[in-house]
Parts: structure tokens; sequence; C-alpha cells
């Protein structure tokens, strides 16, 4: 454990930098996961809408600087195509 008292902030705004990071990596994750799962239950309009939520929290991360813009970029990208391609 840090001994000066700026190093000991430096860990606490650390720990709650990357519990804010990690809490909006996981809401994209399920974000991500109800499109796929929309695909696969081949219902074409919740896929519409759970893509058009899932662009947006990748957007909102993305923003907040948790992701690099040509990462959320392929991802949304990705996305798109799988939609796409459904029947």
């Amino acid at each position: 454990m840090a001994n000066i008292k700026s190093a000991k902030k430096r860990i606490l705004v650390n720990q709650t930098k990357a519990d804010r990071n990690k809490a909006i990596r996981s809401g994209v994750k399920t974000a991500v996961k109800k499109v796929y799962a929309a695909i696969d239950a081949n219902d074409k309009e919740a896929a519409k809408a759970a893509l058009l939520a899932a662009t947006s929290t990748i957007d909102k991360a993305t923003t907040k600087g948790v992701y690099h813009k040509n990462y959320a970029s392929r991802k949304i990208s990705r996305l798109n195509l799988a939609v796409n391609k459904m029947e």
C-alpha cells in the first residue's frame, strides 16, 4: 500500500474509473448479446430494435473513452451486417 497521500488518491481514483469502465463494457456486451439472440430467434423486428439500442450503447461507451472509435465502428458494422443478412 502507498504511503504518500497523492499515491493513495490515485489508487482510489483508478479503482473508481476501472469499476465504471467495467460496468459500461458489461452493458455493451449485454446489448450485443440481445442483438445476436434476436438474430438466432429469427425475429427481424426485435433484431433491428436491439441493434438500435446496441449502437447507442456502443457510441456512448466510445464517447466516454471506454472503447476506441475504430473498435466501436467495427463492432457496429459487424452487427449491422449480421442483421442485414437475416431473411
